[in-house]
C-alpha cells in the first residue's frame, strides 16, 4: 500500500506541468523589469589564481540588491554557468527575478554569485583553451564545494557580509551545473541546504547516476531541492535525462526529503526552467527566517 501511494504521489508530481506546450513557456511579469522596483548592482570579476583548480581562469559576477544592508548577514545564492543565468536577455534573467521577488518580500535579500566554469588558457596564440566544465561540474566529491567555500565565498565576503547560516545559502545550475549544485549540498550540507536543478545531468557522465541509490541508502541530509526536467530531454550514451530525474525524485521521496519535481515538455534547455524560475525561488525560500 505504501509503494502504491508513493507511486501515485510521484506520478502526480512528475506530470504537474506536462500539459503545457513549448509555446506556453513564456517569461511572466516577475521576469520582466517593473516600474518602482529597485534594481540591484552587478559587478564582473575574474578568478585566475585557483589552488583548487590550478591553471584555470574564469569570469564571475556578483549581484547585490539595493536593499542590501552591510550590518546584517545576507543570504547568498550561487549559480553555475553564471553568464547564462545573469544575462538580462537570456532564458532565466535571474537578477531581474531577484529584484522583483526581493521587492515583493517573496525571497530574502540575497547576494547572487554567478560563476562560469574554468578554462585552461591555450599554450599558444593559435590554440584554443581547454574547458574544465565537465570535470568541475560532473565529478562527484567535495572539490567544487571546497572551491566555493575556500576561494569564491571568501573573495566575495571581502565586499559583502554573507551569512554563514547554511539555511541561507542556496545553489543552482542547469544540466551538469544542476548535478554540481546537488553535489555541493550533498557533500557540504553544513554550508548549503537549498538546491535548484534545471534539466540536471544525474546520468553517468562521471558517475552521477549513483545518486538515486545513494540517497536511498544514506540517512537524509537537511537539503531542500527543486528539480525541473523535460520529457524531450537528452537520451544518449550517458543515460536518459528524464528517467534519471524521475529516479532522483523517487529516491528523494523515499528518503523523506523536502523536494519538488516538475516535469515539462521541453528538451535540454532553460525555456521551462526560466518560465517557472520565480515560482521555483518562492518555493525554495519559503519560510526562511534570517539569523538575528
Amino acid at each position: 500500500m505504501r509503494l502504491l501511494s508513493s507511486f501515485v504521489s510521484l506520478l502526480s508530481i512528475c506530470t504537474l506541468s506536462s500539459a503545457l506546450t513549448a509555446e506556453e513557456y513564456q517569461l511572466g511579469p516577475d521576469s520582466q523589469r517593473q516600474d518602482g522596483v529597485p534594481v540591484g548592482k552587478v559587478t564582473q570579476h575574474q578568478w585566475t589564481n585557483s589552488e583548487i583548480y590550478p591553471g584555470t581562469e574564469r569570469d564571475y559576477w556578483v549581484y547585490a540588491p539595493q536593499q542590501y544592508d552591510a550590518a546584517k548577514p545576507t543570504c547568498v545564492m550561487v549559480f553555475q554557468d553564471g553568464r547564462s543565468y545573469m544575462s538580462e536577455k537570456g532564458q532565466f534573467r535571474t537578477t531581474t527575478v531577484f529584484d522583483n521577488l526581493i521587492h515583493q518580500g517573496d525571497m530574502p535579500v540575497t547576494i547572487g554569485i554567478f560563476i562560469n566554469p574554468g578554462v585552461v588558457p591555450p599554450s599558444s596564440p593559435d590554440a584554443k583553451g581547454r574547458r574544465n566544465r565537465s570535470f568541475e561540474y560532473d565529478s562527484l566529491g567535495d572539490q567544487y564545494a571546497t572551491f566555493l567555500l575556500d576561494e569564491i565565498l571568501p573573495a566575495v565576503s571581502k565586499t559583502y557580509h554573507l551569512t554563514d547560516d547554511p539555511e541561507g545559502r542556496a545553489i543552482g545550475g542547469i544540466s551538469s551545473g544542476g548535478i554540481c549544485a546537488w553535489t555541493v549540498a550533498w557533500e557540504r550540507p553544513d554550508s548549503f541546504r537549498k538546491v535548484l536543478s534545471h534539466v540536471g545531468s544525474f546520468t553517468n557522465i562521471r558517475g552521477g547516476h549513483v545518486y538515486a541509490a545513494l540517497i536511498r541508502k544514506t540517512d537524509p541530509k537537511p537539503i531542500r531541492v527543486f528539480l525541473q526536467e523535460g520529457e524531450n530531454d537528452l537520451d544518449n550514451l550517458h543515460g536518459n535525462w528524464p528517467l534519471a530525474n524521475r529516479q532522483m525524485a523517487a529516491s528523494l521521496k523515499y528518503a523523506g526529503y523536502d523536494f519538488k519535481f516538475v516535469m515539462g515538455t521541453e528538451g535540454h534547455n532553460g525555456k521551462h526552467g526560466g518560465a517557472i524560475l520565480p515560482g521555483s525561488l518562492r518555493w525554495l525560500w519559503r519560510d526562511y527566517k534570517p539569523q538575528d
